[in-house]
Formats: C-alpha cells, structure tokens, sequence
C-alpha cells in the first residue's frame, strides 16, 4: 500500500452489480416454466414473485411447482396457481444470527427480507449464512493512536498490540473480521507502528493481507484514509483499533449498501443518569421536578462504511476526523446513516477498560 498526499487517485467506476438475490425476481405474468428456468440458473432454490416496485407477492421454490405439477398444472401455468402468498419473510433489522437460527427452526432454505412497505430487500440463505461469502471489500484499521490514557502501559507497546485473553486488541479485530469473510486489510500505523508492521507481517499466518498506511504525523481517522492509493473501488469499513465488540461487520455492510448511503456510522445508545434531581423552572417559577432523569443519546461507536466517493471531499495528508467526514458529505447532499448497535462493545481507553476487557476473555469470564 503506497501513499502520499500527491499520489493519483483512481478513476470513478462503474455502479456495481445488482444483488444476486435480485436475479430470483419474476413477475406475476410468469410462467412455471419461467420459474424452473430462474431457479436454474440462480440457485438460489427460490423465486421471489414481486410487483414491478419489488412489492413482495409470494415466493416459489421446486417443491411448489412440482405439487403444481402432480395436480395437473402443465409448464404454461401461470406461476400465480402455485405461489405461497404468505411466505415467512424477516425484516431488514433482524441480524445474521437470528435469521439463521429462524430458518434452521422451520426447515427453510431462503427467507425474503422485507421491508415496511412490504418491498423486497434482501435474501436470507442458508447456505451462505452457515458459509459466509468472502467478501472484496477493504477494511481499514486505525491502529497509529499514541494511547496516552493507558500509560504507562503504551510507553513501549502501541495500544492495539496490548494483549487482551491472549492475544492483542488488533488481532481480534482481524480475525473476528476474517471469520465473516474478509481477507484484504490496510492498517493505518503511527506510534511505534513498526512494533505493529513486524507482529503482523503481511498477514499470511491469519490466511489475509493486510497491507500499511504509514502517517508521518497524526492525520485523524478520515486523514488517513484520504491517502489510500490505490483508492477502493467498493464500499470498505473502517476501524478504530482499540474496539473488542461483537457487532457484524458484514450486516454493518449490507446495511450501508441496503440503503444506498455515501456514509454509515455505527453508534451505541448511552444512557447517563444524572446525579441530582432536576428542577424544571420558568424564570423563577417553578414548574416540576425531575429525580434523577436519564438521559439517552446515540454515541459514536468507532466503525464505519463508506462509499469510495466519499474520498473526493477529503484533501490528501489533511488532518481531518470522521465527524468532520460525515458533515462535509452531508453539506454536499451525500446521505449519511447510522447503524444502531446492540452487540457488546469496548473501547480500551483507559486502564480500567483494558482491566475490563480481559476480565470478559478470561477462561473464566
């Protein structure tokens, strides 16, 4: 991985494949032979019956036509006489795992992913949620922090090297990433950053690639992907590199891509309770009291997905943070998300995190 401020960036490229699931769409004029031929040639062992907006009207698998079949229907049918109406579909929020233990419960082998309108979305299947796809996308890990707050500890050892259960912060990250099938990695480095470069290497004792980003000086977390060369040519994540958390990188991907957002960031609700009761005034008058209210608000959680265009608002070598990122795309009309997390989530700053995160990878925690 090259850099430099006035290193050349790639040419826009072409709008990606549709989703695969997408080839399953047929209308409601098709035929059964048309269906046989979709499920043919997408295996995807269903056909998704929608209205010209992928407004969900059935699904049809090859156990249906073949009942069409012995009932006398011929291949001329219309695919309508064999659809199930109401299938079992799933909503956009609901997460890998629970799709999947959903579908080993009834014995289903697809599930359609629908929305409020009752739009088609996205497609569970089995097999890809027991093998999970690899995925092309880039993800780059923030790992150039000074870690002032756990000193003394990062005086001579960078913060994502500390060891958590055994191993360090970075590689958790990296090998949790690469369970769901990512394998290219840029490491952004800074702060004894060689100390991170020989430990990791080019990756090939995790079976991944992992590539370096060396600032010269601090950048901020967009700073330093906005030397990136040779630029993404697919949506990629970005990664503090002191996170242990659960959250799915590939769910926080196809919700990006789901939503045709230029930017998503993943955030955490925080509650904070106020330590004294609150007295609610106007001018002097007293108009209620609030005991100990809680106070709740959506935080940054250090993860985020962005669209390659997302680069053209940064200027190479600039110190600049993902805040900063976000308000520039939105200023220029980019639609920004965000991505509600419930997983579990740790950002070792502090001593007393680095304590908490390995009493959590303890053998007995």
């Amino acid at each position: 991985m090259t850099r430099g401020k006035d290193a050349p960036r790639a040419e826009a490229t072409e709008p990606l494949p549709a989703e695969p699931w997408r080839r399953s769409l047929l209308t409601p004029e098709a035929t059964l032979r048309d269906a046989i031929g979709n499920l043919q040639e997408t295996s995807l062992q269903i056909a998704i019956v929608a209205t010209l907006e992928e407004e969900l009207l059935g699904t049809v698998t090859d156990g249906d036509i073949r009942r069409g079949l012995l009932q006398g229907l011929d291949l001329s049918s219309p695919l309508v006489e064999v659809i199930r109406s109401e299938p079992l579909v799933v909503p956009p929020e609901l997460g890998r795992e629970a799709a999947l233990q959903l579908m080993k419960v009834n014995g289903f082998r697809a599930i359609p992913v629908v929305d409020e309108a009752r739009r088609v979305v996205g497609l569970h299947l089995l097999q890809k949620l027991l093998s999970p796809d690899h995925r092309p996308n880039l993800m780059v890990i923030m790992a150039g922090g000074k870690g002032s707050r756990l000193r003394p500890l990062t005086n001579d050892c960078p913060k994502p090297l500390l060891p958590v259960g055994g191993k360090p912060i970075l590689e958790h990250i990296i090998v949790r990433a690469r369970a769901e099938g990512f394998h290219r990695f840029v490491v952004a480095i800074h702060y004894l950053g060689q100390m991170v470069e020989d430990y990791f290497g080019d990756g090939s004792r995790w079976r991944v690639k992992i590539e370096y980003l060396r600032e010269e000086s601090p950048l901020g977390t967009a700073g330093a992907i906005s030397l990136l060369n040779p630029r993404p040519e697919a949506p990629f994540l970005i990664s503090n590199g002191d996170l242990l958390t659960d959250v799915r990188h590939s769910e926080l991907l196809d919700f990006h891509v789901r939503h045709r957002a230029g930017a998503t960031m993943a955030v955490r609700l925080h509650e904070w309770e106020h330590p004294f009761g609150v007295v609610r005034t106007d001018g002097v008058d007293i108009i209620g009291f609030d005991e100990k209210p809680v106070s709740r608000s959506h935080v940054n959680a250090g993860v985020y997905v962005l669209d390659p265009s997302a680069l053209d608002v940064l200027r190479g070598g600039e110190l600049c943070d993902m805040p900063t990122l976000f308000c520039r795309l939105k200023e220029v009309g980019v639609r920004t998300i965000v991505y509600p997390m419930h997983e579990p989530w740790l950002d070792v700053g502090r001593a007393d995190d680095l304590e908490q995160a390995q009493a959590d990878h303890s053998p007995t925690g």
